[in-house]
């Protein structure tokens, strides 16, 4: 989901002109051209093992790398500190030949060690680290630990990782798993430098409030990697500082910096953009994209869509959509393609699945289910909630999110819609952050709510393997076949095989109806045009390594 905590960073106009020359905007000398990037929020940290959401990783995405990644404005698996990988015949132990030649930025070099190091770390965690405010995709992909201190973990997917040689490991596994390899794309699985990890305390932590919060250094001031930048400096509030990685493995960055600032709100980023005090920023409001287009200096970057938004139907004892016929209702009761229509300004396509077309694994035969308000009452007078079929339906506030740029608006058209298909719906709502999002997560957001889903990595299993893979208290229902189906498509590692169980999965998934999605959606970038070369990726990132300021 990839949530995302607003702070407002944004200077005003009168002093804009010094930050422009002060960050060699404004006739600066410097050799090689600073990009200044607006994102919506300072990062959590910046040691990527700890955090899950979108403003840190689009840091760490620069600095570090892992073993594989998807090659830029795609979700196609790539070499990167790997230069190949080879699986066992039983899926459990996976081996990789390292690339040569590579230096961390505090100049150790990267090598068997360094990757067994950061297997092991993740492993290892115990205490508040095993908290999921502080390891989420950890435990997302990999369950528990080596000893879980958490009461719910599960047993551990990592077994143990050995050196072959200087450029070789080989990682054996528990069980075997289709999503290992796909899932080393996310940012939370970068090779970090050994030695910066232990100098500056990178496995001190504690919790505070109920969540955890690194007590060590590295996370705020030390964050080593691999990549294309290296880190200079944060100041909370106003800037992260990257600067080049003259030493890259690779093909070298063409920026000399890059400056990443958090302006909390998207007419915020808008302005600073129009002003000449950004060159970029990220999470551009569909309905500023005409402006920006408008505009003859500007341009819009759009990314693909690889998100959905859905409406939950909650099952649970005493709730009317225990009834088959009652989600069949709704989902033929929600006039989806207006609120597409309506509120996605030109960004949103229909949904009738789980997961975006983009990802194998979708299905061209699922059930579908056009708005058609004559059938929801017909289906609800032949099931156990007979018009008017009272509902709860939640919505939240002070947010916009790529997948669901204004949802109060896309609740209210819904609300018509349900009511006009034989339900009476009662409205409720809450503050994205801290409520609403708990409240979806705990089963407790009523019978009906909104809410949707980023993608972090190119699989099928990130979408409806996180949704229905297992019992969820979102969405409070018991149904093996569909739990035992995607856990046999997350741990099948043929790819053909794969593909045919989570076409059926997601067939069966849209006969049960445990929610209806509705929307898949673009998302925006908007830039000077005198950017080139930086590049939108699928699953929310930006690819600053061949971009330049001209």
């Amino acid at each position: 989901m990839r949530g995302i905590v607003l702070k407002t960073g944004f200077i005003t106009a009168a002093c804009a002109a010094v930050l422009l020359v002060t960050l060699g905007l404004g006739g600066s000398s410097s050799a090689r051209p600073t990009l200044i990037y607006a994102g919506a929020a300072d990062p959590t940290y910046l040691d990527p093992g700890l955090v899950s959401d979108g403003e840190s990783f689009r840091v760490t995405e620069a600095i570090m790398e892992g073993l594989v990644y998807l090659k830029p404005g795609t979700t196609q698996l790539r070499p990167r500190l790997a230069t190949k990988w080879a699986t066992s015949s039983d899926g459990k132990t996976w081996t990789f030949w390292l690339r040569r030649g590579v230096k961390f930025h505090d100049g150790t070099t990267f090598a068997s060690g360094a990757v067994c190091y950061n297997f092991n770390r993740w492993y290892n965690w115990s205490g508040p680290f095993q908290d999921a405010s502080a390891t989420y995709y950890y435990q997302a992909i990999y369950g528990g630990f080596k000893h879980n201190d958490v009461s719910g973990l599960g047993p551990p997917l990592f077994r143990s990782c050995a050196k072959k040689g200087k450029y070789k490991v080989v990682i054996k596994l528990n069980r075997k798993s289709g999503t290992f390899l796909p899932s080393l794309v996310i940012s939370s699985f970068a090779m970090q430098s050994p030695k910066a990890l232990a100098q500056y305390g990178a496995d001190e932590g504690e919790l505070r409030n109920g969540s955890f919060v690194p007590t060590g250094s590295y996370a705020f001031q030390h964050p080593t990697g691999t990549g294309p930048f290296k880190f200079k400096s944060w100041t909370v509030g106003e800037k992260v500082e990257l600067v080049r990685n003259n030493s890259y493995w690779g093909n070298k960055a063409k920026l000399g910096r890059l400056i990443i600032r958090p302006i909390g709100t998207t007419t915020g980023r808008l302005q600073a953009l129009q002003n000449g005090e950004v060159n970029a920023y990220d999470l551009a409001a569909p309905q500023d994209v005409a402006t920006i287009k408008g505009n003859s200096s500007l341009k819009v970057i759009t990314r693909a869509p690889f998100n959905v938004a859905y409406v939950t139907i909650h099952q649970g004892t005493g709730s009317p959509m225990n009834d088959l016929k009652v989600r069949q209702a709704v989902a033929y009761g929600l006039n989806r393609q207006q609120v597409v229509d309506s509120f996605y300004f030109g960004a949103g396509k229909l949904a009738d699945e789980f997961i975006p077309p983009s990802l194998p694994g979708w299905s061209s035969k699922v059930q579908k289910y056009p708005y058609n308000p004559n059938k929801a009452k017909q289906l609800l007078n032949s099931s156990s909630c007979h018009v008017p079929c009272h509902v709860d339906f939640w919505y939240p506030t002070n947010v916009s999110r790529p997948y669901m740029p204004d949802p109060a608006r896309n609740f209210q058209a819904f609300q018509a819609s349900l009511e006009a298909s034989g339900f009476s719906v009662t409205p409720h709502s809450a503050p994205w952050r801290p409520t609403y999002v708990a409240k979806v997560n705990d089963g407790t957001a009523g019978d009906l709510n909104l809410i949707g889903w980023s993608g972090d990595y190119g699989d099928p299993d990130n979408f409806v393997g996180t949704f229905f893979k297992s019992f969820s208290a979102q969405f409070g229902f018991q149904n093996p076949a569909i739990f035992n189906i995607l856990t046999k498509a997350a741990n099948e590692t043929s790819v053909t095989k794969r593909i045919a169980l989570y076409k059926k999965a997601n067939e069966m998934i849209m006969k049960y109806l445990p929610g209806v999605p509705y929307a898949h959606s673009n998302s925006f970038i908007g830039a000077q045009k005198r950017v080139h070369g930086m590049v939108a990726t699928p699953v929310g990132g930006t690819w600053f390594q061949g971009a330049t300021v001209g």
